[in-house]
């Protein structure tokens, strides 16, 4: 025979093929899925009107969820509208920047909660994981706010005075678990922050929905809100709120992308006052500052530059939006543009500038004091 046909191992049956008629391999896979379904038309979208028969599988999973959720004596996690998340704080959610069209302010039925904590849904675990607030006058704040704890560290030795007596009182009342560690510990857990001997760890941070937290500043007999444009440093974010707590400020908002948010960090510094201030995160600060005009505001942007000295600004004692700018650069492009004015802080010997958060506790202090006259 020709050929290697006698070879060991040779091919005796012939080379499968496609079989005929079907057009080659993965035809099928080339078929087309149909039309892209709008948004309200989509089950798992937040969009979905509710008036679409769901899919099988969908209706499945959510059928599955509903019941372990009764089994635990939890709210669904899916397929319920207003499902909270895993987070503590003021608010509930994170603002947009705009009022919500659907289902409330915010989007979420109801109306503003204090510090909690529920089941939660799957997301970024370095958003989602847990916090360790450490000083003394955080942790009491912390304990005294309700904010939920699932443990508080107490190193071995510490010097027990009044708070903390306090925080070993109020924790032991609310079952949190006291656990005593070393102090080398205690010092590895926070990354060798200065904690004063004491730790609380909880939950991520809740950011109050903006639009209630503008509503409910114009409530107030003087509005005052604090914007920061991409302050980065989780300390001066701190002290702004601190600031913002003593000088009547009703609440402080940020972008949610490229700016510090509220951290261990950010909690200490401002001594516990983010319990008692709401703070928002937005989506687009621009888009905010101009719902906050919409809404009747006036918004003040802080340039060294400023064509207004801060020690004749007359627009202080109406509704007022006051944006600090980042550390370095200040205010950006857009935001400095949206601003009804900008205002300078006159100093008598040269400096370049000030830091952020001494620029807006200088300016805050200013405004309370036309306020008080």
């Amino acid at each position: 025979m020709a050929g290697n046909s006698q070879r060991r191992g040779r091919r005796v049956t012939p080379k499968a093929t496609a079989k005929k008629g079907t057009g080659g391999k993965n035809r099928d896979s080339l078929a087309g899925r149909g039309r892209t379904l709008p948004a309200d038309e989509r089950p798992w979208h937040k969009g979905y009107s509710g008036t679409e028969k769901l899919p099988q599988r969908t209706a499945w999973k959510q059928d599955k969820e509903r019941r372990a959720a009764a089994e635990e004596g939890r709210a669904p996690k899916i397929g319920t509208p207003g499902a909270k998340d895993t987070t503590w704080g003021k608010g509930g959610g994170r603002g947009t920047g705009a009022p919500a069209r659907r289902g409330g302010a915010g989007g979420r039925p109801g109306g503003r909660s204090g510090p909690r904590v529920a089941p939660g849904r799957k997301s970024n675990p370095a958003r989602d994981t847990p916090e360790l607030l450490v000083g003394r006058n955080p942790v009491v704040e912390a304990l005294r706010s309700q904010v939920p704890s699932t443990a508080l560290y107490v190193a071995h030795g510490i010097e027990v005075d009044d708070r903390i007596k306090e925080i070993m009182r109020t924790a032991g009342d609310r079952g949190i678990a006291i656990l005593e560690i070393s102090r080398a510990e205690l010092d590895r857990m926070t990354g060798g922050v200065l904690h004063q001997g004491v730790g609380l760890q909880v939950p991520p941070f809740a950011y109050e929905p903006f639009d209630e937290m503008v509503s409910a500043s114009l409530e107030q007999t003087a509005p005052l809100l604090v914007a920061l444009d991409g302050v980065t440093d989780p300390r001066n974010l701190g002290a702004v709120i601190r600031s913002a707590a003593a000088f009547g400020a009703q609440g402080v908002f940020i972008p949610e992308r490229r700016a510090s948010g509220i951290t261990a960090t950010a909690w200490r510094t401002s001594a516990g006052a983010a319990a008692r201030v709401p703070v928002a995160q937005v989506t687009n600060l621009t888009r905010s500052l101009k719902y906050c005009q919409e809404a009747g505001f006036v918004v003040v942007g802080l340039d060294a530059d400023g064509e207004t000295d801060l020690y004749d600004l007359e627009v202080a004692v109406g509704p007022l939006v006051v944006v600090v700018g980042s550390e370095g650069r200040g205010l950006s492009r857009l935001v400095g543009e949206t601003c009804d004015l900008r205002a300078s802080i006159p100093m008598v010997s040269e400096v370049e500038s000030l830091n952020a958060s001494v620029a807006a506790a200088v300016t805050l202090a200013e405004i309370s004091r036309r306020r008080a006259v």
